[in-house]
């Protein structure tokens, strides 16, 4: 008799940003090229600090590192945080494998099977695969591309409260949708956490992507959810390396950390190379991040100018990352991203997307969306953008 897998692992959603990989794939060995907005893997290089550090390693060995992170690391980043107005110590701080690690820790050490959380949705859908992991449901709270995606009405939130909820979840700025959240909306959010004793777990890897007027704000800055706040953060984003896999988790509470650092324990330590790398990252030169941020906000106004032309697309403009949830003129947009890789191209070119259903727990939700990346030059998004209307008038013939 076959063995059966397990049916956590059959709940688990296959990721909508790499699903169609292999079909991706498929269409370059075919030889044709392939224009990818689906991942949000930069292009830009990482600063010069990331590399002088990779080539003086003068190490005799590459030993573990102590299950919460290099401490040199973690003064660093609490360094970091000071210049973002955050009085955080360095023994608040644990390094984790990439920010996802993060996520999984913190839901792992927060919640019991059957918790539920409350996150505003799209949101990044990875988040649902950790919540399965840790036996947790999550509640969504629906925001709209009508309305720019912006956060619905607190009401919402009270209204979804349950005996099991445990949690609420943000990005700020949000993957995917690029919203950046105010004051006030997050000072409504904490106090429904600290009212209703709920953790705040807030994914801010993207602070320093904020193109709104007003700054980035960060809930650790908020005093009514001193204890409650759980900041994830990573460093895959900010320096453009997403291959060293660092991420942080960051809370006030002892006995938060307590119950992460037995998850830190049992996988040992984050990578000895990465923690090197990031380290080094921090000293990137405020040059370096500016020049970062005004590319990638020229990315930003040239793909919103440019999709918008396209007839019967929309894309509210993004305030914050560099991601935009867009409607396009489809009726099934995972049927119409897996037609671009599998039997669709524009001289010997064609477009890979992120369908955005997958970013709903109700995967009957946008169905006409898909997520774009804009992590590429203006001359690939112009081309990008070029087969996509192609592919969109050619997609429309033959669902006539």
């Amino acid at each position: 008799m076959k063995s059966k897998v397990s049916n956590r692992g059959i709940e688990m959603p296959a990721s909508p940003i790499r699903r169609l990989a292999g079909a991706a794939h498929a269409a370059e060995q075919r030889g044709i090229t392939v224009y990818r907005l689906n991942i949000g893997q930069p292009d830009i290089p990482s600063p010069p600090q990331a590399f002088d550090a990779l080539r003086h390693i003068d190490r005799k060995m590459l030993e573990y590192t102590p299950s919460q992170g290099l401490e040199s690391l973690r003064i660093k980043m609490a360094e970091y945080y000071h210049r973002c107005g955050l009085e955080i110590h360095p023994d608040e701080i644990i390094i984790t494998t990439g920010g996802s690690e993060a996520v999984l820790f913190a839901f792992m050490a927060c919640l019991d099977p059957g918790d539920e959380i409350i996150v505003p949705q799209p949101a990044y859908a990875n988040y649902m695969a950790f919540a399965i992991s840790a036996g947790a449901r999550i509640i969504p709270v629906n925001s709209t591309i009508e309305t720019g995606f912006r956060l619905p009405p607190v009401e919402e939130f009270e209204r979804l409260i349950t005996p099991r909820t445990k949690g609420i979840l943000i990005c700020n700025p949000n993957n995917p949708t690029g919203y950046i959240y105010t004051r006030d909306e997050l000072e409504q959010i904490a106090d429904i956490a600290s009212r209703h004793g709920l953790f705040l777990f807030s994914d801010e890897v993207y602070r320093e992507f904020c193109y709104a007027d007003q700054p980035m704000v960060s809930v650790m800055s908020i005093e009514s959810v001193h204890k409650n706040a759980v900041l994830i953060d990573s460093v895959s984003k900010r320096y453009n390396e997403c291959g060293i896999r660092i991420g942080a988790l960051v809370s006030r509470d002892p006995d938060v950390r307590a119950n992460v650092m037995k998850f830190c324990q049992a996988r040992l330590c984050p990578p000895l190379i990465g923690q090197l790398v990031a380290e080094a990252s921090i000293d990137a030169t405020p040059e370096y991040q500016q020049e970062v941020f005004e590319e990638y906000r020229r990315r930003r106004d040239f793909l919103i100018e440019r999709l918008n032309r396209i007839p019967g697309c929309y894309s509210p403009t993004p305030m914050g990352a560099f991601y935009t949830v867009a409607s396009l003129p489809v009726d099934d947009a995972d049927e119409f991203c897996r037609w671009c890789l599998d039997e669709f191209s524009h001289d010997g070119k064609t477009i890979f997307m992120a369908p955005a259903s997958g970013f709903y727990s109700d995967t009957s939700l946008g169905r006409n969306q898909v997520r774009i990346a804009y992590v590429h030059d203006l001359d690939y998004l112009a081309k990008a953008l070029d087969t996509l209307q192609a592919a969109l008038q050619a997609y429309a013939k033959i669902k006539k």
